[in-house]
């Protein structure tokens, strides 16, 4: 299965360069094309990507990240997308699990993983590696659905079954909202594995517990509503 990776990017120009050099660097054979969408950027971000021989970069002028995520659907022409943040790092063995796992599980429509921030004191680590596995791991083996949205693929024919990203969703809770509506075509898999290296720069902002709370509790909103509670978010660049 060919794979295209799409990169939300929103004045990225600190990062987009990193993140792509980790994917280029363990590129497999069946990696398709890295597609960049420029969210309205008003930074070097596209000049940065397009500086890397293959990376197509494509404007998207309404800013948002669904908006964006829907952007990247419409363009990849892969088998299997896979979505990561301009400020994430991918190790070695990732696209290794990504196309043992699709092989061998023909009923799973997507997969996704943690984020391991590189820029983050031992001690925080050890509260989000909690996080992990006292609230979000427990409650995808009840809910049977979990994405993160900078580290999760996807088939493409089952996000275009389920009609893509909900546009209307500017930020929190959106990766539920699209895992649950995935769960109703294919299984999903949580796997701790499957992680990414990320910035930390939202938690740090933001603080290790109201980031937690405000996750969580959209993750449960999303469950029982479908709907996210928090409407509003802060770019953190």
């Amino acid at each position: 299965m060919k794979i295209s990776v799409i990169i939300p990017a929103y004045n990225e120009e600190k990062y987009i360069e990193d993140c792509l050099k980790s994917i280029i660097k363990y590129a497999p054979t069946n990696l398709l094309e890295i597609i960049v969408v420029d969210n309205a950027s008003t930074d070097n971000t596209a000049l940065i990507a397009k500086k890397f021989p293959g990376v197509k970069v494509v404007r998207e002028d309404r800013k948002g990240l669904t908006i964006a995520r829907q952007k990247g659907l419409l363009e990849a022409k892969g088998d299997l997308l896979a979505y990561l943040d301009a400020d994430t790092r991918i190790p070695p063995c990732w696209f290794d699990i990504v196309n043992k796992e699709f092989l061998i599980h023909k009923n799973v429509v997507c997969l996704s993983g943690p984020y391991t921030f590189y820029d983050l004191s031992k001690m925080k680590q050890i509260g989000v590696k909690l996080y992990y596995n006292i609230l979000m791991i427990p409650g995808y083996k009840i809910t049977r659905f979990l994405a993160i949205g900078g580290n999760f693929i996807a088939k493409r024919d089952a996000l275009i079954k389920i009609g893509g990203f909900d546009t209307s969703i500017p930020f929190y809770s959106e990766d539920a909202n699209f895992a649950k509506r995935l769960k109703k075509v294919g299984k999903l898999k949580f796997l701790k594995k499957l992680y990414v290296y990320s910035s930390s720069r939202r938690l740090t902002e933001e603080g290790l517990v109201k980031m937690g709370a405000v996750y969580f509790i959209n993750y449960v909103s999303q469950l029982l509503f479908e709907k996210p509670i928090t409407k509003k978010y802060k770019d953190i660049r």
